[in-house]
């Protein structure tokens, strides 16, 4: 009978034990894709943010135009440093994710870089009317498909990064 009880009482602590080391599991995987999750969207909010220049140097204000340069390009630098932040830690999260994000943003200084360089040399938007920039003199298009593989990188990691059973 003492056997029994024994054997009772040890079958439910090893039963205990491995729940609570499959939960801890879990909650530690769940937190890892969350954290990596939020790593990679910030990776792309810088990404988004330096895409944004050229439109922000066509704006500029006119009638400051030293203060201007001065604010736009300690925009440009702070920007500029969280991008190599972040390629160097998507690199370090997952060589796919970190490459794909590497082509991303060598095209985006590509495309957006010359754009803003066009937007420096052009004349300050002084009227409401020039607020609406045509695709003619800022075309960014050719960064969409390279956006989408990332994206698509990122979702793959974060599966992988599943457990099994929900995937």
């Amino acid at each position: 009978m003492i056997a029994a009880l024994l054997s009772g009482a040890l079958f439910a602590a090893l039963l205990s034990a491995c729940v609570a080391v499959w939960t801890a599991r879990r909650k530690g995987r769940e937190e890892e894709r969350a954290r990596q999750r939020d790593l990679f969207a910030a990776a792309f909010e810088a990404y988004a943010a330096y895409k944004e220049l050229p439109y922000a140097i066509r704006r500029r204000r006119h009638d400051e135009p030293a203060a201007e340069r001065i604010r736009l390009s300690e925009t440009i630098r702070e920007i500029q440093g969280r991008l190599s932040y972040f390629l160097a830690w998507t690199a370090a999260e997952s060589s796919i994710v970190g490459d794909t994000y590497a082509t991303l943003v060598r095209e985006l200084r590509k495309t957006a870089g010359g754009a803003m360089r066009q937007a420096w040399l052009d004349a300050p938007i002084q009227d409401d009317h020039a607020m609406n920039i045509p695709l003619a003199v800022i075309d960014l298009a050719a960064l969409t498909p390279l956006e989408e593989a990332y994206s698509q990188a990122v979702r793959d990691h974060l599966v992988a990064l599943s457990p099994w059973w929900a995937k």
